[in-house]
């Protein structure tokens, strides 16, 4: 991991967008700690902290100039209550893609005046029961939220459900974690103002690996593997009663499980496929599909139609297409891509293969 230093913020790209915006470029730098950005001299109305490995929004001084930050692909679980007295005019805030998991953790956002654009999407506080109508509620001068424009509607509906402490108090009934703030030593290395956290034992990591072979669900590979590399052990590990040596052969009968599993999940997936390539929709029946807040990941497997002539894949995960896409839509005309994952040009080369004039979108 490497620190956010002044040396860093004096050898990053800084450039002026069309928006004729001063931006900082401290994107893909593998920070974990924000600190040092009083280097900055507040010189610049947008940073990007894209793709780093920050855990929490703090340690900002007084920014008075600066407005949009993206901090989107890291692994935001804390932010600090008081931001908003740091950076008073903080208007665009992107934290797509962090580790925001209860309705509480995003209160701290209420502290900043001037918020208008903000996005939270791929954070699993998202799936909490009324997300959206809560932080419409929390932040009033919210305009647009996850890329969908607040009506007002919205603002009704959200005011009306929690004109109570009561119905916020049961909104948050998922408790926030606490927040402690962290500062970091001369030598760069973080200390936290908090309870001291005990380094797992090896038996331990042994017992936290094998339970990670057991998972049924994503959530719970990503708190194992959080616990490994925080040193955060789960309550549930504090005891260990068999030896080492039978966890190890518990995890290896565990991995010889998980890999017959994984080979009648592979047969299953390819009758399934087959079952859906024999009936889906070669019948070419549809001029547009919609299939907008998924989770593709590749624009490819496509049967031949004829009629179709829009496709909105917006709000995806694509990252790759087809480069033979025009192959099977012989008459598409209208493409919206956006917010999905495409990054380099080259990725946008295989559109060229749309025979028809093609509108596409991307963000």
């Amino acid at each position: 991991m490497a620190r956010l230093s002044a040396d860093l913020i004096r050898r990053s790209p800084q450039f002026v967008s069309a928006l004729k915006q001063r931006v900082l470029d401290l994107r893909g730098n593998k920070i974990a700690v924000i600190d040092n950005l009083g280097a900055t001299e507040d010189q610049f109305d947008t940073i990007d902290l894209l793709d780093n490995e920050i855990v929490r929004l703090e340690n900002f001084p007084f920014m008075n100039r600066l407005g949009t930050l993206l901090i989107n692909n890291n692994r935001i679980t804390c932010i600090n209550p008081n931001l908003g007295e740091f950076l008073p005019k903080m208007h665009t805030l992107v934290l797509t893609n962090n580790r925001l998991t209860s309705l509480a953790e995003i209160d701290p956002l209420a502290s900043l005046p001037k918020l208008q654009f903000l996005s939270i999407l791929d954070n699993t506080v998202t799936k909490q029961p009324d997300y959206r109508l809560y932080v419409i509620h929390k932040l009033k001068h919210l305009r647009l939220l996850d890329f969908k424009k607040v009506n007002q509607q919205e603002r009704a509906e959200a005011a009306q459900k929690f004109h109570s402490n009561e119905a916020e108090e049961a909104a948050e009934k998922v408790a926030a974690k606490a927040y402690t703030p962290v500062v970091m030593d001369a030598q760069g290395t973080t200390k936290d103002q908090g309870p001291k956290v005990v380094a797992p034992t090896p038996a331990q990591i042994t017992a936290i690996k094998a339970a990670i072979v057991y998972c049924q669900t994503v959530d719970e590979v990503t708190r194992l593997e959080k616990a490994l590399s925080t040193a955060q052990v789960p309550a549930e590990y504090y005891v260990i009663t068999k030896p080492d040596t039978n966890i190890a052969e518990a995890s290896e009968e565990a991995q010889a499980e998980k890999m017959e599993t994984d080979g009648q999940e592979q047969e299953d997936g390819a009758d399934e496929q087959k079952r859906n390539d024999e009936g889906t929709i070669q019948e070419d029946q549809f001029d547009t599909i919609d299939l907008s807040d998924n989770e593709i990941v590749r624009l490819e497997n496509l049967p031949f139609v004829d009629r179709l002539g829009s496709l909105l894949i917006n709000s995806n995960r694509i990252t790759r297409i087809n480069a033979n896409l025009g192959d099977f839509l012989l008459n598409i005309h209208t493409l919206v891509l956006t917010n999905n994952r495409l990054t380099s040009l080259a990725e946008i080369d295989p559109l060229a293969s749309l025979s028809c004039n093609s509108s596409a979108y991307w963000v």
